[in-house]
């Protein structure tokens, strides 16, 4: 069973039959990077209609057992999740509405500062603030997971430290492989894996030592390390896959309306070797290639997320 921790692709029915292709059981896709509350409720509305024009290649997820259902009918399971916490406004109970809605995953940061916590490209990371604390204890009675893919390492160790249910980060990889700021160092893997987290490693070429050159085997054996350091049960894939998005979405990812300085960026190229969902068989006999036994790559693969959204997604 295979299971993507994040993508945001530009969706569309070529995607949807390549997941089938692929064999991706689920996705946790990407519904809000800086949108409010009333335009998120609009994509809402955009993935229903997916949901009608192709019921026989999707259908959302909400909980494990959705998951399970979607694999035996040869369908994948969509899962909502917010890059930022932007839908929330200023009302923690708008977390269970949203979790009533499917939503399934939050990060607290998207980059810069939050009214929850510090994003990993601000100067000064002040961690988890008075409202995320709060926050975090709802998605927790709910069953909505934290991220902290976007954040900072003070921030991250404050999630992992306050939540009662372990955390995610849906996509990233080990800063001592490729010291970006968005990749995660060993104090908050180790912390993340101590307290039962999940990490998804990216794909995304920005996360990758080498970048588009990031060789299959390279990447497969910065796993193998990391599943040293965390242990096997903890690690997944979170590919970050934005397949078929132009150019322009980059500037609302990175600017979106708090800055009115553009970001002049495009998407880097993937790797050769994962441009779409059709790349998952070339990366389970990379795993393979490394080292893993047959049953460590089914958990990298999608068990060990299939076993996070178990414990994560029902009400406390």
């Amino acid at each position: 069973m295979i299971i993507d921790g994040l993508q945001y692709c530009n969706w569309s029915e070529k995607v949807f039959r390549e997941m089938r292709q692929g064999g991706v059981a689920a996705v946790h896709a990407t519904i809000c990077y800086h949108e409010s509350l009333r335009e998120t409720i609009a994509e809402v509305e955009r993935w229903n209609r997916r949901f009608e024009r192709f019921p026989d290649l999707i259908m959302q997820g909400r909980t494990a057992a959705d998951v399970r259902r979607a694999a035996a009918a040869g369908r994948t399971a969509i899962i909502y999740g917010f890059q930022n916490c932007s839908p929330i406004e200023e009302d923690v109970g708008l977390v269970e509405i949203w979790h009533q809605l499917g939503v399934r995953f939050m990060q607290l940061s998207y980059n810069i500062q939050s009214l929850l916590a510090t994003g990993c490209y601000e100067p000064e990371d002040r961690g988890v603030t008075r409202m995320g604390r709060e926050v975090i204890t709802e998605m927790n009675r709910v069953g909505m997971a934290v991220d902290m893919s976007h954040s900072g390492e003070r921030s991250t160790l404050d999630a992992i430290a306050l939540s009662a249910r372990p955390i995610a980060i849906t996509h990233a990889n080990p800063h001592c492989w490729h010291p970006v700021p968005r990749n995660k160092s060993d104090t908050v893997l180790r912390a993340l894996a101590q307290s039962g987290g999940m990490l998804g490693f990216s794909l995304y070429a920005h996360h990758l030592q080498g970048g588009p050159a990031c060789t299959l085997q390279e990447f497969c054996a910065m796993v193998a390390r990391t599943a040293e350091l965390m242990g096997v049960d903890h690690i997944g894939i979170g590919s970050d896959l934005t397949q078929d998005q132009p150019d322009s979405v980059v500037e609302w990812m990175r600017s979106g309306r708090w800055t009115r300085e553009p970001a002049s960026a495009a998407f880097p190229p993937a790797p050769e070797w994962f441009r779409d969902n059709t790349g998952f068989a070339g990366l389970a006999a990379g795993l393979r290639g490394a080292g893993f036994a047959a049953e460590d790559v089914a958990k990298i693969l999608g068990g060990n997320w299939l076993r996070f959204f178990e414990m994560s997604f029902a009400p406390a």
